[in-house]
């Protein structure tokens, strides 16, 4: 079978296709000849070696699969051959066969299309986390999204509207933020490019605090992080949640007498973390999710698809920050 596989520290032209051996299910895994991978974010950092998890070398990237089971080990009952099903990897997704921890399947209908199905559980899993579980978001409260057309920026509109809140959403480019309003979103606002002075970070900061309103945001999505963070926080309501989703903009310090001055929360999300931790919650919060896709009210969009032997060009293109929703490679 063939994979894309990092052997050595670099960026997406560093990754080489090969021809490796199909793996075999072991007891308590399954094989997936996979159909789609979708492409997030820490694929950029982990070939890097800049992420949280370094798997050793040679691996494929690609932390989200769809496909179809193929062979299941010993003890497995929750999936058999033949069942459509997408998966949270972490990494190795690359590839056109993936063995993967059975705990880990997640049966798909027959109404759900590949490509939506590896671009459904990482983006949606981690917002839901978000906004849910880290956010305590409520109806009738107002929601400000940074990077909000990108795929978690959009999942988190999606998911905010579901949920019954205000979303304004905050993006670089009138593109992004018209796909924002097609896909749900209350209101939007345009956000310069940086780096900023001193000058253009109090500008930042009136943008956000103009689009928020006197009240200002009872919860801010930041999956954008540098500049941007602290002048959204300046943006943010009495008692509101901060929420650090990512740092494609930098690593940002905040300072904290804005949450005196606010009573506010800053709160840390990280999904896969809190996945592995509490799997009951997570499993409660999958089922939701998939209910909320069944009833229409969230669907991944999806700008671009690659083939699996340009998958390090949809590496690049995510990286640039222009991507619009997800990017998906596909082994067909």
């Amino acid at each position: 079978m063939k994979a894309l596989l990092s052997k050595a520290v670099g960026g997406p032209d560093t990754l080489v296709l090969e021809d490796i051996a199909s793996p075999v299910a072991k007891p308590g895994w399954a094989v997936v000849s996979v159909k789609a991978c979708g492409v997030n974010y820490p694929d950029v950092l982990i070939i890097e070696d800049r992420y949280q998890f370094k798997p050793p070398r040679p691996f494929a990237p690609g932390s989200e699969i769809s496909g179809v089971v193929k062979e299941v080990g010993e003890g497995v009952t929750n999936v058999k051959v033949g069942d459509r099903v997408l998966a949270n990897t972490g990494s190795g997704g690359m590839v056109e066969e993936m063995a993967v921890e059975s705990s880990r399947l997640v049966k798909i209908p027959d109404s759900m299309p590949f490509d939506e199905a590896a671009a459904f559980l990482m983006t949606y899993g981690t917002s839901y986390y978000a906004l849910k579980d880290r956010g305590y978001l409520k109806p009738g409260q107002t929601l400000l999204v940074l990077g909000a057309a990108g795929g978690v920026g959009l999942a988190a509109v999606e998911l905010g509207k579901a949920m019954g809140a205000k979303v304004i959403a905050a993006a670089s480019s009138q593109e992004k933020v018209d796909l924002c309003l097609k896909l749900g979103a209350d209101s939007g606002v345009v956000y310069p490019l940086g780096p900023f002075d001193r000058d253009g970070q109090k500008a930042l900061a009136n943008l956000f605090k103009d689009a928020c309103g006197p009240a200002g945001a009872d919860v801010i999505y930041d999956g954008v992080g540098g500049d941007y963070a602290e002048a959204s926080l300046r943006s943010i309501g009495w008692e509101g949640r901060f929420l650090v989703v990512g740092f494609p903009a930098g690593i940002p310090k905040l300072p904290l007498n804005l949450t005196l001055l606010k009573s506010c929360d800053v709160a840390g999300v990280f999904w896969g973390a809190a996945v592995a931790r509490d799997p009951a919650a997570h499993q409660q919060n999958v089922k939701e999710l998939m209910d909320l896709h069944a009833a229409g009210k969230i669907k991944p969009y999806i700008s671009e698809t690659y083939p699996l032997a340009r998958a390090g060009e949809a590496i690049t293109h995510l990286a640039s920050r222009r991507a619009l929703g997800k990017v998906v490679v596909t082994m067909d």
